[in-house]
């Protein structure tokens, strides 16, 4: 998928929820939330059932697979992953390969995270748009107090549940892989979601994501270029232990307690110094030219806590997944006994780790 600006994360939930179109306008200044409640009931009325896209007069053969991939990837979320699988249902056309635009922001001399407050889903580090100049007009007020800014676009988010998340005409274009990732990635946010533990609810999508599309693979019998599907694996290792770094050493700066304009000019020369060494090493490091675009690309805090934020540092879910038999759908389960209104203070780890007879 192309992204709104450079390289960005393919489907990052905007989390949109159903108050916003049944009174919680109210409770916002700007109409943020009927604007985009308005152009998300737009799509939404556009919809129209999966089997209708592959039935109606004049529909193609590839209308017809577009929807039998669609309706085994949630078959297998549903039935062995045991995900909620209200979504997905319906199609909707649309003349633009991205849904929306999302910004984050993070200080400029650390990695303090923006978070905005939404009903019902607590506080997220990001905001989404249905138009493009909404999203810069935010970042741009953002700027304006001083914060690093990311704008990103995405391909899908999850309403959780409150309605019924359609399929996009650019979906089509998405590999077997990167459609099941994408649909389980979601199903999950509609099925486990932690109010106010936003990391914990990305990063187990994100894992369940990638681990379940592998198991789909295997059990369907999809065949896939091995060998690049390895280098593929081993460039997005590399890119996050590169970034990794990054961060390590940008964390060092900002607990040094130098003077915010002295910490600024630093953390610029970090950063350039860190392309230049991404540049000169890439061939060395890197299979595909996937992630050269990081050359190029304006690295700032917000950027790099997006990285944080989707991705885990310690393999917390890596390792888990092991301790616990490398049962996925035993995962799904035990996530699910969790309660969405934990107690102040609870760590959503330890109760996932009880939840699986692990403490």
């Amino acid at each position: 998928m192309k992204h709104i600006v450079a390289q960005g994360y393919s489907h990052l939930p905007v989390i949109l929820s159903a108050l916003f179109l049944l009174g919680a306008g109210a409770l916002f200044s700007g109409c943020y939330t009927i604007r985009q409640g308005t152009a998300m009931l737009g799509y939404l009325n556009r919809a129209v059932p999966l089997e209708t896209l592959a039935t109606r007069e004049g529909a193609s053969e590839e209308d017809r697979l577009f929807a039998e991939r669609v309706e085994s990837m949630r078959a297998f979320a549903v039935e062995y992953l045991g995900l909620q699988g209200r979504s997905f249902t319906t199609y909707v056309a649309l003349d633009r390969n991205f849904l929306a635009a999302v910004v984050s922001a993070s200080a400029a001399d650390s990695f303090a995270r923006h978070y905005w407050w939404f009903p019902v889903v607590g506080r997220l580090p990001y905001k989404g748009f249905f138009n493009v100049q909404d999203a810069r007009r935010e970042q741009a007020r953002l700027e304006r107090k001083g914060l690093d800014v990311w704008v990103r676009g995405v391909g899908a988010f999850s309403t959780l549940g409150w309605f019924r998340d359609p399929l996009y005409s650019f979906m089509r274009e998405y590999s077997d892989r990167e459609l099941v990732d994408l649909i389980i990635h979601e199903l999950v946010h509609e099925t486990i979601w932690l109010r106010n533990h936003v990391q914990f609810n990305e990063q187990l999508a994100q894992f369940i994501g990638v681990e379940g599309a592998r198991l789909f693979m295997e059990r369907m019998g999809i065949e896939e270029d091995e060998a690049a599907i390895a280098k593929r694996r081993a460039d997005r290792t590399a890119y996050f232990a590169f970034l990794q770094g990054l961060i390590a050493e940008l964390e060092e700066l900002y607990a040094s307690g130098m003077p915010r304009e002295e910490t600024l000019a630093r953390k610029d020369e970090i950063i350039a110094a860190a392309k230049l060494r991404f540049e000169a090493d890439y061939d060395s490091l890197f299979y595909t030219d996937t992630f050269r675009f990081f050359i190029d690309l304006p690295v700032n805090n917000a950027y790099l806590d997006l990285f944080r934020l989707y991705h885990e540092e310690d393999h917390f879910f890596r390792d888990l997944f092991q301790r616990s038999g490398a049962d996925l759908p035993g995962l799904v389960a035990a996530a699910r006994t969790l309660n969405p209104r934990q107690r102040r203070g609870a760590d959503p780890r330890m109760e996932l780790e009880r939840a699986l007879g692990l403490r």
